[in-house]
């Protein structure tokens, strides 16, 4: 409707309105917007500006969403060949508040293996369970903490798999815990000539495995002492951590080196996928 409908006295009909809500306001051009009209319009724009908040989150929050989610799935899967190595694995990886107790922790890299195929890179039975989603390249470094007592290897596997697949595979290993089962430990990187030259299988104390919904990789951390002892009785990651536990695994803070590191480095992948790649120097 106009918003004048008439004027009196001049032989036609008179519409009025009825007073404005508390807190309505009339345009400063003199064009009166009604309550609902108004109400609508901004319903409108919220509900816009929502939507294009959730899409700019997704790729955080692990949700592939549509369009965009898609291609960030398929740039997340193009990053082994197309970023440098310094990107994905920094130098030095800042840790605060990763230890035992909130403490901070900061790695520094000692080593960064070959890319390379799965073929040697695990167990058999850990290459048999990770099969489904395939294995395009791997790529994995090694670390140890600021006091050099412990050593971590971090890997990135990035696989063959669409979305759907790392979904159903994700899902595989949360409902029959194969990501906490001691015959599905991920290896080491042992370097030589570097504090991980006797980090070997038997070494490994505790571990990670995180098989990502919103990119085709498959991240993981594996920890040991860097004096090269042997472990009896390793620890998922997640029982180390735990509040009460007394093993030596978890005493040591070796359950929060393989998780604090594998989360960084899992952190990184999902920042470079959403800015522009760094040129080596």
């Amino acid at each position: 409707m106009p918003p004048h409908a008439g004027t009196p006295g001049n032989g036609r009909p008179v519409v009025s309105f009825g007073e404005p809500e508390v807190g309505y306001r009339e345009r400063s051009w003199g064009v009166r917007v009604p309550p609902r009209i108004a109400a609508v319009a901004a319903c409108v724009v919220l509900g816009l500006g929502l939507i294009g908040g959730a899409a700019t989150g997704s790729w955080l929050i692990g949700d592939s969403g549509d369009d965009s989610g898609g291609d960030s799935f398929a740039k997340a899967g193009e990053l082994w060949h197309s970023v440098p190595v310094d990107q994905l694995f920094p130098p030095t990886v800042d840790g605060r508040g990763a230890g035992p107790g909130g403490a901070d922790r900061t790695w520094t890299r000692i080593a960064v293996a070959p890319d390379s195929g799965c073929t040697d890179a695990f167990d058999p039975l850990l290459r048999k369970a990770l099969a489904p989603v395939g294995c395009e390249r791997l790529l994995r470094a090694t670390y140890t903490d600021a006091t050099q007592s412990y050593v971590t290897t971090v890997g990135l596997l990035f696989t063959d798999a669409d979305a759907a697949a790392m979904r159903d595979m994700d899902k595989r290993f949360t409902k029959d815990g194969l990501d906490t089962r001691t015959d599905l430990m991920p290896l080491p990187y042992a370097a030589k000539n570097t504090l991980a030259a006797d980090f070997g299988a038997k070494q490994r104390a505790s571990w990670t495995i995180s098989v990502l919904t919103d990119a085709p990789v498959v991240a993981y951390a594996v920890s040991g002492w860097a004096d090269g002892r042997a472990v009896d009785t390793p620890e998922p990651a997640e029982q180390a951590m735990e509040s009460g536990d007394t093993t030596p695994v978890a005493q040591s803070g070796l359950g929060n080196e393989a998780q604090g590191l594998a989360d960084r480095v899992e952190r990184a992948l999902r920042k470079t996928v959403t800015s522009p790649p760094e040129q080596p120097s």
